[in-house]
Order: structure tokens, then sequence, then C-alpha cells
């Protein structure tokens, strides 16, 4: 044990952190279940604000969405907040494979508080095997991914709580 933590001290990997369980059993809407695992490396082709976010240090939750997705539209007051709520730890990044006009439109009659970046060719999305949205991973600084799925899911709903834990486990894993 005292290995595994020196270890994990050593190398930056957080073994001991308290992130929320994953649910086994529960549909991801992914053809690759990512949980536990490094994600796929963020390929954008363009920023809606003009320059990519800083990400060093912080949590970040990837949104895909579109802007004809009802659950996707119904989100968007909630991440603003958490855009807000959490801007210290958190960058949240919304990304669509729409063309840049239909994007900025929508976002010109609904306010996006967070990043938002154009992927037209699937690129992150296809390493995930997305298969239905909006469909989220929150990663933490050392690139594991600690949450999947379809985020208004029954079975484990990405909210404030769990986005909590979250942070406060890579916060105290990352003083190791």
């Amino acid at each position: 044990m005292l290995t595994t933590l020196i270890a994990a001290a050593i190398v930056g990997i957080p073994q001991e952190a308290n992130y929320p369980p994953y649910i086994k059993d529960k549909e991801l809407y992914a053809e690759n279940d990512l949980r536990g695992k490094e994600a796929p490396k963020l390929v954008v082709e363009t920023w809606m604000s003009g320059v990519a976010p800083k990400l060093e240090g912080k949590v970040v939750l990837y949104d895909f969405w579109a802007t004809w997705c009802g659950p996707c539209r119904k989100s968007i007051p909630e991440l603003n907040e958490w855009a807000e709520k959490f801007h210290r730890d958190l960058v949240i990044i919304g990304i669509t494979d729409e063309p840049v006009g239909t994007v900025k439109g929508f976002m010109n009659s609904t306010p996006m508080k967070y990043p938002v970046a154009i992927d037209s060719e699937k690129r992150m999305s296809k390493q995930i095997g997305v298969r239905g949205i909006p469909h989220a991973l929150v990663v933490t600084p050392d690139g594991i991914v600690r949450w999947q799925g379809f985020p208004g899911a029954a079975e484990d709903k990405l909210d404030t709580k769990k986005l909590e834990q979250i942070i406060a486990a890579w916060k105290s894993s990352s003083r190791l």
C-alpha cells in the first residue's frame, strides 16, 4: 500500500482518490467505455471564441452536442451554471460537428458561457464511438476519464454533486 502511494506521488497518478464509482451496467451510448482510461486527444478545427481555452491543471468536461438536439439544448443552462460555479477548477468544452454559421446563429440566441468548438470530422467523437448526444466525458488533469455517458441518465446523472466530488478527489490526490 505504501509503495503504491509513493509510486502514485512520483508519477502523479491519483491512485487513492475518492472519485465517484463507475456504474457498471449503465448505457453509455458509446462504443468505447473510457472510464478509468486515458481520454482521447482533443482535436478541433475552430474555436467559436477564436482561441483555445487554457486546460492545464483543470478538470475538463467535454460535452458532445448539436443545435438540433433537444436534450443538448436543455442542458445548456446547467452547463452555464457549472462554468460559472467551478471556473477555477473546471473547463467545459462544447463540441459539435455542425457548420460554424449554424453554431454562430444558435449562440446568438442561446448564451453559452463556456468554450464551444467545431470538429466537422468528429475526430474525438469517433475515438469514443459516440452513438447518442448529448454525450459527456469528465477528465481530470492527468488525462483520465472519471465520468462518461449521457449526462441526464437516471442511473448515473452528471450533476453538481458529482462534479464537486471529482474536483475534490483530484485536488486531494494531486497533493500526494
